[in-house]
């Protein structure tokens, strides 16, 4: 933010320009706030267009022919439209967001629709890193209940408690870990759009003061 620096400087040198340096100083955050919520928004797009690209590559419906249980698609469809509509609808308010920002005239309001936009964001990373969790807890389940080579090692196992065990244990250590990346992956994408949002957020609470 150095033009910001520089006009709160000048604005500290000139006491008799002090309304016009805040007029200034406010359409420069008003700006970099409107083009903040504008990337977010473009970022969710792309995001969504990413994920369907990568669901092309992994045929749910091939899976589970293979361990002759299509019967559970209907399930799998189900959650991937509610997944769909979710995602839409949190787009939809990136959309309403930056419209919001763009268009108001007023310090106190910019400020509030700073916060709301941060925490639209926040939730819509933390309905995706549950909708991770949600996905691959269903798949080592069914891999787990219904996959037949789980079964045949079971058959052939006298331990059947410690291999069920230590299996559940290494699923669960996966989930962490690729939960994990996710969050760090969120955190590179949002969290620094997020920090200068917040950034301009508390130089608009020392004008309003």
């Amino acid at each position: 933010m150095k033009e910001l620096d520089l006009l709160k400087k000048d604005w500290q040198k000139n006491d008799t320009f002090e309304q016009v340096s805040e007029v200034d100083i406010y359409k420069m955050l008003h700006t970099k706030s409107s083009s903040i919520v504008k990337w977010i928004f473009f970022i969710s797009i792309l995001e969504i267009l990413l994920w369907t690209s990568i669901s092309v590559f992994f045929n749910t419906d091939d899976y589970l022919k293979s361990i002759k249980h299509e019967e559970l698609n209907v399930y799998f469809e189900a959650l991937t439209y509610f997944n769909y509509a979710v995602v839409l609808v949190f787009i939809y308010l990136f959309y309403k967001n930056y419209v919001s920002i763009s268009t108001t005239v007023s310090t106190k309001q910019l400020m509030k629709d700073i916060l709301k936009t941060r925490k639209t964001v926040q939730c819509y990373v933390w309905y995706n890193l549950g909708m991770v969790g949600l996905s691959m807890m269903m798949g080592f389940f069914m891999a787990i209940t219904y996959n037949p080579e789980m079964a045949f090692l079971m058959e052939k196992t006298d331990n059947k408690t410690k291999i069920m065990v230590i299996t559940i244990g290494i699923f669960i250590l996966i989930i962490v870990a690729f939960l994990g990346i996710f969050w760090l992956f969120y955190r590179l994408l949002y969290g620094i759009l997020l920090r200068r949002l917040y950034a301009n957020y508390k130089e608009l609470k020392k004008i309003d003061l």
